[in-house]
């Protein structure tokens, strides 16, 4: 086994030297990053977004089947997504970590090594932060700044009666990639060398331990002259996600069952569960899909764009917001994805 490193040995600013070393400066708008009392950033022509998430072990992940480098990829990346839904580029963040005693100079290498890659994937510069110890397991504050040009920014509010309802990619693996490793973790327990089954279900782990952010969508979208009137990223999953953006735009809406885009992993794991695809899908959560609305007389065009799918409408709002099911049934949208406080 590799030797492990005290963190205590190196010190504070040891640390820091040590684990931010290689992340090389992207963007023009990072005047000075990492070793200064605080980052200096320039933004004189754009309009800036920022954004904050924090994870906490036990809450937000479990390190007995989430790989360290994958989890600093993950916590970058759901940062970068909420930039991305504000149709903005991330350019900067700060990592804040709390760590108990259990881990070490390495365990945190590896972390950094997930965020390293991200900042690399998606041209991002990490330009501070700060380590604390925890009594409670390992805590991540990621914060991300990004921006956008001014009259580009879409929120949550802009959606209007008959705009479409837009969404990327499809729904429901994430949650369905949760259930499997639960499923493997419980029947791993008490075993000393057991092997996990994901064969045929690699894509489903893939977009729960290593989710990614859709700036492909936002970079189509501005291609094709689409702004979108409002939008959202799918972390709490789309039935959540619809509401928010109803109530902030002060609307109803229909979306379409036989219109929500699932993948056929997700359709064989939710059936060998015994679980509703469409509640996996609509109240699953982590995909990080954009959910987007777009005017009518866009139709075309988004109709034709690959990897966008139009689920349904906005409405009035004292038409509430609701699923028409496959036999035409209206069922009024409840949220139901993760409760942050719960």
């Amino acid at each position: 086994m590799e030797q492990q490193t005290e963190i205590s040995r190196l010190g504070e600013f040891g640390l820091i030297d040590r684990l931010t070393e290689d992340f090389p400066m992207e963007n023009r708008s990072t005047v000075k990053g990492v070793g200064d009392d605080a980052a200096v950033l320039e933004y004189p022509d754009t309009e800036v977004l920022v954004t904050t998430d924090m994870l906490l072990e036990g809450v937000h992940f479990d390190l007995t089947y989430m790989p360290l480098k994958h989890l600093g990829y993950k916590s970058a990346v759901v940062n970068f997504s909420d930039i991305y839904a504000m149709n903005g580029t991330p350019r900067q963040i700060t990592v804040g970590l709390g760590v108990s005693s259990r881990f070490t100079v390495e365990h945190l290498e590896a972390l950094y090594s997930g965020i390293r890659l991200a900042c690399e994937i998606y041209g991002v510069d990490l330009v501070g932060g700060d380590t604390t110890s925890s009594r409670s397991g390992l805590v991540i504050s990621i914060t991300c700044i990004g921006d956008a040009k001014k009259g580009a920014v879409v929120g949550r509010d802009g959606a209007k009666d008959t705009d479409l309802i837009c969404v990327s990619g499809d729904l429901g693996a994430a949650y369905m990639g949760l259930q499997l490793l639960e499923r493997e973790k419980t029947a791993s327990a008490g075993q000393k060398d057991f092997v996990p089954r994901f064969e045929g279900k690699e894509y489903l782990v893939e977009r729960q331990l290593k989710p990614e952010a859709r700036k492909d969508i936002i970079a189509e979208l501005a291609k094709e002259g689409i702004l979108p009137t409002s939008m959202i990223d799918i972390s709490d999953g789309l039935s959540s996600e619809l509401l928010h953006l109803c109530k902030a735009s002060g609307t109803g809406c229909r979306v379409y069952e036989d219109r929500i885009p699932i993948d056929y992993q997700t359709a064989v794991m939710a059936e060998e569960l015994g679980m509703n695809l469409v509640t996996a899908a609509m109240n699953g959560g982590e995909d990080y899909e954009l959910l987007f609305t777009v005017p009518l007389h866009f139709h075309d065009k988004v109709d034709r764009l690959p990897g966008i799918k139009v689920i349904g409408h906005i409405t009035k709002e004292d038409l509430g917001c609701a699923m028409i099911t496959r036999d035409g049934t209206e069922m009024p949208l409840k949220a139901q994805g993760f409760n942050h406080m719960a």
